[in-house]
This record gives C-alpha cells, sequence and structure tokens, in this order.
C-alpha cells in the first residue's frame, strides 16, 4: 500500500553531506568501466580513459556521475567482488578532485563499501535491496544516498519473463517495499530515489508504458529517476540501431520530465543536458 502522506518528493536529494537541489533536471552521466556493457562496453575499461570522459561530462553539463563496473545488460554474467573493485578502484582514485558527486552502480555492500571510503557519494542499486539488503545499513551509516530500481529477475534472468497482469501496479508496489525496507533499516527519506528500471525485466511496450504513465510512481513519495539511454526498446519497437537512439532517448527523457522525473541517467549528456534545460524552462513557463 502507498503511504498517501507522502505524496510529494522532497526538492533535494541528501547525499552524504551535500544537498542536491531537484527543482531543475538532474543530468546523470553513465561512465561504465566494463568490457561487455551493451552500448558502450570496454570504450573506458582502461582507468585513464574512464576519467578523462568524467572530466568530459562534467564539461558537458553533468550534475552527477554514475560509475559501474559490473554490466546490467540482458543476459549479463554477475562479476566477483575483487575483479568488480579491480576495475572501479583506480578510477575512483583518479575522480577524487571531482566537481560534482559521484555514485556507484552496484548491488554488492562490499563494493558499495569501498567505493564511499574512496569518495563516492551515492549508491545505485538496480536490484532494489534484494540482492544484497546491507546496502541499506551502509547507506544508514554513512548517509550516502540510495538509487533503488525495480528489476524482476537479475540482469541474467529479466528478460525472460516481462509479462506482468499489472506492470505499473506492481512496480509501484516493489519500489514503495523497497524505499520501506530502507527506511526500516535507518535510511533518511532524503536520501532515497526510486527508478522503475525502464528495460529491466520489461517489454519493449512495457518500457512505453512505465514513461508514460510515470506519474503514478509520485505516489510512492520520493523523487524519481529514469534511465532510457539508447536502452533496447528503441531498437525493438523503431528499428534503432544503437547508435541511432540519441533521438529517442531524448524524447523519453523530456516525456519522463512532463510526468515527473528529476532525475536523468545518460550517456550523451551534453545533448540530454541542453534539451532538459529548455523543456524544463518551457513547462515553469507556464
Amino acid at each position: 500500500m502507498l503511504d498517501e502522506t507522502r505524496a510529494i518528493p522532497t526538492p533535494e536529494w541528501q547525499i552524504r553531506t551535500r544537498r542536491l537541489p531537484l527543482d531543475e533536471p538532474v543530468v546523470i552521466g553513465i561512465l561504465n568501466v566494463t568490457p561487455d556493457s551493451f552500448s558502450d562496453g570496454g570504450r573506458f575499461l582502461e582507468p585513464e580513459l574512464a576519467i578523462a570522459r568524467a572530466h568530459a561530462m562534467v564539461d558537458d553539463g553533468a550534475d552527477m556521475i554514475d560509475v559501474g563496473a559490473e554490466s546490467s545488460r540482458p543476459g549479463a554474467e554477475a562479476v566477483p567482488i575483487e575483479a568488480e573493485w579491480e576495475r572501479l578502484e583506480p578510477v575512483l582514485a583518479g575522480l577524487r578532485d571531482l566537481p560534482i558527486p559521484i555514485s556507484v552502480d552496484t548491488t554488492k555492500e562490499e563494493v558499495a563499501r569501498r567505493s564511499l571510503q574512496f569518495g563516492a557519494d551515492a549508491i545505485n542499486d538496480i536490484s532494489g535491496l534484494h540482492s544484497d539488503p546491507r546496502i541499506a545499513d551502509l547507506a544508514a551509516e554513512t548517509g550516502a544516498g540510495l538509487v533503488l530500481m525495480h528489476m524482476r529477475g537479475d540482469p541474467r534472468t529479466m528478460q525472460t519473463d516481462v509479462d506482468y497482469d499489472d506492470l505499473l501496479t506492481e512496480v509501484v508496489e516493489a519500489l514503495a517495499e523497497s524505499a520501506a525496507l530502507a527506511v526500516a533499516r535507518g535510511c533518511r527519506e532524503q536520501q532515497i530515489v526510486v527508478d522503475p528500471g525502464i528495460g529491466f525485466g520489461k517489454s519493449p511496450e512495457g518500457s512505453l508504458e512505465l514513461i508514460a504513465r510515470l506519474d503514478a510512481l509520485a505516489g510512492v513519495g520520493y523523487p524519481i529517476l529514469v534511465g532510457p539511454s539508447r536502452k533496447s526498446f528503441l531498437g525493438a519497437l523503431f528499428g534503432y540501431s544503437v547508435e541511432e537512439r540519441l533521438e529517442g532517448t531524448l524524447a523519453a527523457c523530456v516525456a519522463a520530465l512532463a510526468r515527473g522525473a528529476r532525475l536523468f541517467r545518460v550517456h550523451d549528456v551534453r545533448a540530454a543536458r541542453r534539451v532538459l534545460d529548455v523543456a524544463h524552462a518551457i513547462e515553469r513557463s507556464r
């Protein structure tokens, strides 16, 4: 059941000692230090290239960088803790002077803990605490921001069952439960952001439905993050290759903004920054 008393999301996101305002669109740049991510796997596996990419995204207008060292593409195999950390450590060490906050995309408490010790400010848990609930304990202990995403199954299995009796209801209820668990384990509500998980255990049509009806997530009572960037639903529905999905990504971001999303996880930071800023300015002019 939803808590109707939490129908208005917090206007800012508490991430450790920082407060990230949410009255403007927040653009989060994706930095994959993996060999096998669906869109840019292998491009930034070398630490020097990853660090340079992060700084370039800052110049392009990113408000945060989300660093991940384990691919979450459909069918991806799990990566052991030490292998994941071996990819992350030199990158995080090289980003200590970054002027914007960093989130770490991981489902492992130990990897998240080490990342926070290296200066990360937030944890992006695509499992919504199902993989390792201790991530909520860690967030409570450190004050780190916590993104809770909806995903049925895990990356290896998530696309084998994409049929729902009621997709929207299941996503809303699951995210409400994940957030309630985080609060029960000591997190403050201001630390939590929710993500419907576009493309994670959803059909292409389901991903469209989630964007079209995103305003229903407001009832969960937390700021909404969306990540439609270059996702396969754009290819399945419209025939766009990965390299041709920029415009579709931007259209999805603008539609999500109009329905209440405030945080946008994207590969193409400069384009998203400009499009979202203009769309937001138009909305404000009303």
